[in-house]
């Protein structure tokens, strides 16, 4: 579960950062890191305009210059997009290059959101992020990208841990998509079942932070 669904500790870290939406509203967020590449993302979009549902794609900057035709093809079909920094960094080696990274993502991606990858800053960088972007974490990875969960495995976690205003996070890349081949359209077709709506995070939202 310390992964599935942070910690309450885990997410004042960031207390700026939205973590969940309205817990009020049964209203779920669907969101996919890492892509956009042509082995997953249209097959993903193909499947979200088959259910009427639409997502949030935190994209890599070099896979959008490489595919400049699939990020247009996201926005097109009413997506939104976010800033997952241009080479999903990794912090602990290259944490004096990550603002940097992020900017030169920003030249591709253009977005107020942004998404961590892994869910990590420093906390100066969290600082100055925050002024400039949104920062969107998530209520419930799915861990579709693991080799050691099935598919099966992926969509219990759905359905263990969805709730009313959750941020799930799945990733359209070349490690998830055979799993999300099954488990995508199964669950939506449950979160549907079980009465919740399907929302992107408004440009004009009025952002309110709910760390439980």
């Amino acid at each position: 579960m310390f992964i599935e669904q942070p910690s309450t500790w885990l997410r004042w870290l960031y207390p700026s950062a939205i973590w969940r939406m309205n817990p009020n509203e049964r209203s779920v967020y669907l969101t996919f890191d890492d892509g956009p590449i042509p082995e997953a993302t249209p097959w993903i979009l193909d499947t979200l305009d088959r259910y009427g549902v639409k997502g949030t794609f935190f994209m890599v900057g070099d896979n959008v210059r490489k595919h400049p035709e699939l990020y247009d093809e996201v926005v097109r079909r009413g997506h939104r997009v976010g800033n997952h920094t241009h080479n999903h960094i990794k912090l602990i080696s290259q944490p004096g290059r990550y603002l940097s990274n992020v900017l030169e993502a920003d030249k591709y991606i253009h977005s107020n959101l942004f998404r961590p990858p892994h869910g990590w800053m420093w906390n100066s960088q969290y600082i100055r992020l925050r002024h400039r972007f949104t920062i969107i974490m998530w209520d419930l990875v799915t861990r579709d990208y693991s080799t050691r969960l099935t598919a099966d495995d992926v969509l219990d976690n759905v359905k263990r841990y969805a709730r009313p205003g959750s941020i799930i996070t799945f990733h359209d890349s070349l490690k998830s998509i055979d799993k999300l081949h099954t488990v995508l359209p199964c669950a939506i077709e449950w979160l549907k079942e079980q009465g919740y709506d399907f929302r992107i995070f408004d440009e004009n939202q009025s952002w309110s932070r709910h760390l439980k």
